[in-house]
């Protein structure tokens, strides 16, 4: 009979008090309290209000009671869609129609930049910032791309990554709420990239080449951080550096699209409940407890919720 050793390659320690950074599978004996616990993944996704268009390709910002879509690949692309926890409603359109952007900041005070214009097609610097009912231009980025990732706010933003490849790939920019300055670079080229936190304290994730580890970024400099489960690109990021969630995307069959949810604790990667849509292209806001995605390639008009993350289990006899 197979044992927990077997199974999880770890014993059951007996402390007096609980770990302060389990890791997901750990289980432990507290003496103190008695009892026998563990630390598990216990969140779900569950169906959100459908957006009016289908979509994929966007920026997204916000929370998952207040998030912000803003442009995408179907028409209309210059369109912006604001979703109150139940419904999605129109919001004002970009100056500048546009698909693979970034997004930053909440629902009435947001930033987005990058993306391809459309027209004419072209890779895109401008900046554009959101008041809650208008968009107004900000400071162009010093590198136009693509498939970049985007965190932070309004005033406080940070870009990396992203298409046509290196040396963009590697580039890292920051956003005051008037002009873009270099940042540190990124140790991988990274294309399609997600990402989390603010612009002192970011996290980079997934990407095409396929890159397992994850970068942290402190404002000056990228490090290594934990590796993926499993390694895949354009899926939805959100939450911050410590607590972070990364949904969806491409894994090594690019043709297909793939449910995966995966949760990072600062440290290491652990697997979540799955979405109920498998899909890339799509994009995420809100937290690791309380995410948010919609979007998302094959095109689809679909939102989703997170509810949970990862939390210590105290085990009961009946």
């Amino acid at each position: 009979m197979a044992t927990y050793t077997n199974i999880q390659g770890q014993n059951i320690l007996i402390v007096s008090s609980d770990p302060a950074n389990p890791t997901e599978g750990q289980m432990w004996y507290n003496t103190t309290s008695n009892t026998l616990k563990g630390y598990a993944s216990i969140g779900a996704w569950a169906t959100g209000g459908n957006m009016p268009v289908t979509q994929r390709g966007v920026g997204g910002a916000g929370t998952q009671t207040a998030a912000l879509s803003a442009g995408g690949v179907q028409a209309p692309q210059a369109a912006s869609y604001e979703y109150d926890g139940t419904s999605w409603t129109a919001g004002g359109n970009l100056a500048q129609a546009r698909y693979y952007l970034a997004g930053a900041g909440t629902q009435t005070t947001a930033a987005a930049f990058g993306g391809i214009n459309q027209p004419p097609n072209a890779n895109s610097v401008s900046t554009e910032e959101y008041n809650g009912t208008s968009w107004s231009p900000g400071g162009n980025l010093a590198t136009a791309r693509y498939f970049l990732g985007g965190c932070g706010t309004q005033t406080s933003a940070l870009a990396f990554g992203g298409e046509p490849g290196a040396p963009v790939g590697v580039a890292t920019e920051e956003y005051n709420g008037t002009a873009w300055t270099a940042g540190g670079s990124l140790a991988n080229n990274r294309e399609r990239v997600s990402g989390a936190g603010t612009q002192t304290a970011a996290a980079a994730f997934g990407s095409t080449p396929l890159i397992a580890v994850t970068e942290e970024y402190d404002g000056t400099s990228w490090t290594a951080g934990g590796n993926l489960n499993t390694a895949r690109y354009s899926g939805a990021g959100a939450g911050t550096q410590t607590a972070a969630l990364f949904a969806g995307g491409y894994g090594s069959d690019p043709a297909t699209s793939t449910p995966l949810t995966e949760l990072y604790d600062g440290t290491a990667w652990s697997n979540g409940g799955k979405l109920n849509l498998g899909r890339g292209e799509l994009t995420g806001a809100g937290t690791q407890a309380s995410g948010i995605v919609f979007a998302g390639e094959p095109a689809t008009s679909a939102t989703e919720e997170f509810t949970g993350g990862n939390a210590t289990i105290t085990f009961t006899t009946s």
